[in-house]
């Protein structure tokens, strides 16, 4: 298994896996062809300096892959912090030490860019996550809240 940033290639297979579970169901929308806004978002991701998409792979297959963020602060004395969401490993592929591999590189990542903090969003019912993110040594330590527009 191999770490590499995420390609415009990729995009279908990373929609595939959002769309493939309870939450993902309902708000991803996984066909063919797929809708241009997900290449579009993708761009901008692509674009945008501190932000890109981590994926895991083998044999040229994507095993799962996260988004990390590079946020510069001013807060803590300018502390920059890495941002974690968006964090999928394929059904096939789950129990196999790929999340937390894949946690490890983004470790990596955020120490290179000279992050003092990983932090990331989850939502409240998945549980099964929850668990995985407190053994990765991730704290409950604030609530998020979010407005739709």
């Amino acid at each position: 298994m191999h770490f590499r940033i995420a390609t415009n290639n990729d995009v279908p297979e990373m929609v595939r896996m959002l769309a493939d579970d309870v939450l993902g169901s309902k708000r991803e929308s996984y066909q063919d062809p797929l809708p241009n806004e997900y290449y579009e978002a993708f761009k901008e991701i692509e674009e945008q300096k501190g932000n890109c998409i981590l994926v895991a792979v083998e044999e040229d297959e994507l095993l799962g892959f996260l988004q990390l963020t590079i946020i510069p602060s001013l807060s803590q004395m300018g502390m920059k912090r890495a941002h974690i969401e968006g964090v999928r490993v394929d059904k096939k592929f789950r129990g196999k030490c790929i999340g937390e591999k894949l946690f490890e590189y983004a470790f990596k990542c955020a120490k290179e860019a000279k992050c003092g903090m990983v932090q990331l969003t989850t939502d409240k019912t998945r549980k099964d996550a929850h668990r995985f993110y407190e053994r990765l040594g991730f704290e409950a330590s604030h609530d998020g809240m979010k407005r739709m527009l």
